[in-house]
């Protein structure tokens, strides 16, 4: 990957303190971070922030997006519904190096309260230093885009 990113970060009111959490990691690396999120612990909408960081990729404000929620499920799939969108949940490191070896993912989403801050942090590392392998799979990220009709 690149060696300096602009990122965006947004989660719903589970995950604020790992969201911190990765975007200090994040900003430790020598990315930009661009952090939407809420800031208090009151109940909020994952779609709403899932696609407003989403928005941040597609418009290409952003190169990535990390979005977070209780099981990060949820937030991926508002994300995902933005075109352009390739956003995967993960919940390891292999995964994590799939999504952007493989499918070329643009978002990765976590989920706070099923990893820890030091798996959440080995996963972002993963995600952000793997880059697209394309050949085969750049055929496939195509018919997965082709799907958005």
């Amino acid at each position: 990957m690149s060696s300096s990113l602009r990122i965006v970060l947004s989660s719903d009111h589970a995950a604020i303190n790992l969201r911190r959490a990765v975007a200090a990691h994040v900003t430790s690396r020598g990315h930009e971070v661009l952090d939407i999120g809420p800031e208090t612990p009151e109940s909020t909408h994952y779609p709403d922030h899932g696609a407003a960081a989403a928005r941040h990729v597609t418009s290409g404000d952003c190169a990535l997006g990390i979005v977070l929620c209780g099981t990060g499920q949820g937030i991926m799939m508002a994300a995902n519904k933005v075109s352009g969108i390739r956003c995967g949940v993960c919940s390891d490191v292999f995964s994590a190096r799939m999504i952007r070896a493989h499918n070329d993912a643009n978002m990765l989403a976590l989920g706070a309260r099923v990893i820890g801050d030091g798996v959440a942090l080995d996963i972002v590392d993963a995600f952000l230093d793997t880059a697209f392998e394309g050949g085969r799979h750049a055929t496939r990220v195509d018919m997965i885009m082709a799907l958005e009709g």
